[in-house]
């Protein structure tokens, strides 16, 4: 089964070194996956750019499959076009828990847990196949270490790569390759914005809500 948008961001946060997830994105994880959940809709044809606001197409009229998807479809009515910031940060907070349990019940990660130092409860996730994870990254990866025009590779990779660039995803591109690599990073947005305007946009606000609060 093919992995959505929002289930490939978060295993391109996970550390297979380390076995756990980026601490670097964390507070923006949920942020991050409400992002490529409407990326994953604009690709197909659900949801389009309206005068600056995000408004559902007639394909919307079947729900997706995947009831993440279907949650975020719902957030942009078709009463009226509604703002892309609204769409991406609406409980932002539960993004992350719904993903993962997605993916645990699919076997592609388990879940584990434990205190720690007795007292906070952390969780343990683990990789059913890291392999397939380091090759997900390594693809996104290539979209900005290549060089390669941005047209000329796959739009999904090129959003996923835009998004772990916007969001600090260090298990994607460290802090020293986000500036070594700025101008080729700049370019990969702007093709991104031409084929999801708005979207960028609306997931910095998101980001910076999130890190302001946190400190």
């Amino acid at each position: 089964m093919t992995q959505s948008l929002p289930q490939r961001m978060y295993l391109l946060g996970y550390d297979t070194e380390k076995n756990r997830l980026d601490p670097a994105s964390a507070v923006v994880r949920g942020s991050l996956l409400r992002a490529a959940a409407v990326a994953d809709l604009v690709l197909a044809g659900r949801l389009t750019d309206r005068d600056g606001k995000a408004e559902r197409t007639v394909a919307a009229g079947l729900a997706p499959e995947d009831p993440f998807l279907a949650k975020v479809l719902e957030d942009a009515p078709g009463a009226k076009p509604r703002r892309w910031l609204t769409v991406v940060d609406r409980d932002w907070h539960r993004a992350e828990d719904i993903v993962r349990d997605q993916l645990a019940a699919a076997g592609t990660i388990t879940v584990g847990k434990h205190r720690a130092m007795g007292i906070f409860p952390v969780r343990d996730i683990t990789l059913a196949d890291p392999p397939q994870a380091e090759g997900l990254r390594e693809r996104v990866r290539d979209v900005v270490l290549s060089g390669r025009d941005p047209a000329a590779v796959p739009i999904e990779d090129a959003v996923l790569a835009v998004l772990a660039a916007e969001g600090d995803v260090h298990t994607v591109f460290s802090a020293k390759e986000n500036r070594a690599h700025r101008s080729a990073i700049k370019a990969l947005a702007a093709h991104v914005d031409t084929v999801l305007p708005g979207l960028r946009k609306a997931l910095r606000y998101a980001v910076a809500a999130r890190r302001s609060v946190s400190g």
